[in-house]
């Protein structure tokens, strides 16, 4: 159920989760909405709470604050464990001693609605025996292993916190088009946590940055990139970018300045404008995330 009226993916409402043995907030106020039916990259950097949101999400952790909303059904629920929602996570933890086989199994007895073909063509695809025993793979091996039990169990939303990171990039490929494939065909949701930005480009339709526990966007991939502006011009015109535009990250070189800017009416000044790649986008934003690099709502007022 993909039209208007079909649930949100996610929604937060005043999330917030705290890590009491370290003291601090992990996520704190987030508020966003991930549409159902859309295949989402969930980027920050280390220590955003990227992992922490995706656990929320998969019931494995429990809010300290606000709600979060899983296809419409509370996370951690018999209904999101049975049907809606499947977490794959980078420790992927597995049986050593259970063959490939023994492991599908357990998943056809866990889940009523089990697909034994879709599992198994995610196993052969990586030309893994069904008699091999799990202990016994390479990681990459295993991480297919562990994507078939996720992809058998036919959920709605399949949540993927960079379990593909020990995959070389043809096999990340590969499983990417299987992926958006079932996406398409029966409207599943996905939610991507990746540091490959490159990738996301041509697999993502909808994009949401965490930066410091907080919610720093939440938007459709092309009305983000149609929003924002690569600028080069003379550094002399940055006064021009004041006012209603947000500058996301700038640089100068000598008397040359580059801008990355999320525009909000006509710009003003002689520039060579450029629309950037998303990948360009998420790092302007990431950077800002940087030590000593001020967000985007402070290079604003710094730009005057």
């Amino acid at each position: 159920m993909t039209g208007p009226d079909a649930p949100a993916a996610l929604r937060a409402t005043g999330l917030g989760f705290r890590y009491r043995t370290r003291d601090r907030w992990a996520l704190r106020d987030c508020e966003f909405t991930v549409p159902g039916g859309r295949i989402t990259a969930l980027v920050g950097r280390n220590g955003a709470g990227k992992s922490t949101l995706l656990h929320l999400a998969g019931g494995l952790l429990r809010a300290d604050s606000g709600e979060l909303r899983v296809l419409g059904t509370a996370p951690g629920t018999s209904e999101a464990r049975a049907r809606v929602v499947a977490l794959l996570t980078q420790n992927k933890p597995l049986y050593p001693r259970f063959t490939v086989a023994d492991t599908l199994l357990m998943g056809k007895k866990l889940n009523s609605s089990w697909d034994q073909a879709t599992a198994e063509q995610t196993v052969r695809e990586g030309d893994i025996p069904l008699h091999a025993r799990v202990g016994e793979l390479s990681p990459g091996q295993r991480t297919r292993v562990a994507l078939a039990l996720a992809r058998g169990k036919r959920p709605e939303l399949l949540l993927l916190d960079e379990p593909m990171a020990d995959l070389d990039p043809v096999a990340r490929g590969e499983i990417m088009a299987g992926l958006m494939a079932e996406a398409a065909e029966r409207g599943m949701s996905i939610v991507l946590s990746s540091h490959v930005l490159p990738e996301l480009e041509q697999t993502c339709d909808w994009v949401l940055v965490l930066r410091d526990g907080g919610v720093e966007l939440s938007e459709d991939t092309d009305a983000l990139r149609a929003s924002h502006a690569m600028l080069t011009g003379h550094v002399d015109q940055a006064d021009a970018l004041t006012g209603p535009h947000t500058v996301v990250q700038r640089r100068a070189a000598g008397r040359q300045m580059t801008a990355l800017v999320r525009q909000n009416g006509p710009l003003r000044g002689d520039w060579h404008i450029e629309r950037p790649r998303l990948e360009d986008i998420l790092i302007g934003y990431l950077r800002a995330d940087a030590p000593g690099h001020p967000g985007p709502a402070e290079r604003t007022e710094e730009a005057a």
